[in-house]
């Protein structure tokens, strides 16, 4: 028990050591965050809500705290960093266009062409003579090509007879 209060009592000792060996600047600025986290802290009900003047403040503070201090914080470096990145990300990014890219014109008039030219071949028929031209294309696109076009397609086409 003895030896547990004497280290208690060297820790305390030390830490008073390292705070007088900081520099007043570095104080002040401590004391600036830790009253910012109260004051945010007692303005909240339930959960602390950090509004954009908040997250300024404690952004522009920390950054000034030693090393050793930034990581006791309510708010820590990875906070920061995550409002960070979901501020660019909200205004640097652009609407995600879904799927495949659409099909080009020239294409869906060959694919028109191919379907009324030869009324026997199915959609993986024209599929195919299209990547033998070099041309990518699904037999479900091809069919959708031609039921938007009303092109007759080669399941409604009349048996050869």
């Amino acid at each position: 028990m003895f030896v547990r209060l004497l280290y208690l009592i060297f820790v305390r000792v030390c830490g008073w050591l390292v705070i007088l060996g900081r520099s007043s600047a570095s104080k002040d600025i401590e004391l600036l965050v830790l009253r910012h986290e109260v004051a945010v802290l007692r303005r909240t009900q339930p959960k602390p809500r950090w509004d954009w003047a908040d997250r300024a403040v404690l952004a522009a503070l920390i950054r000034l705290l030693p090393r050793a201090l930034r990581a006791h914080r309510l708010v820590t470096p990875g906070t920061v960093l995550r409002w960070h990145r979901r501020l660019i990300v909200r205004t640097w990014t652009h609407p995600q266009r879904m799927g495949r890219p659409p099909v080009g014109t020239e294409i869906v008039t060959f694919i028109e062409r191919l379907a009324t030219e030869n009324t026997t071949w199915g959609y993986q028929r024209i599929q195919g003579e299209l990547l033998k031209l070099g041309h990518r294309v699904s037999a479900s696109t091809i069919r959708r090509v031609l039921q938007s076009s009303r092109t007759p397609s080669p399941s409604s086409a009349p048996p050869a007879g």
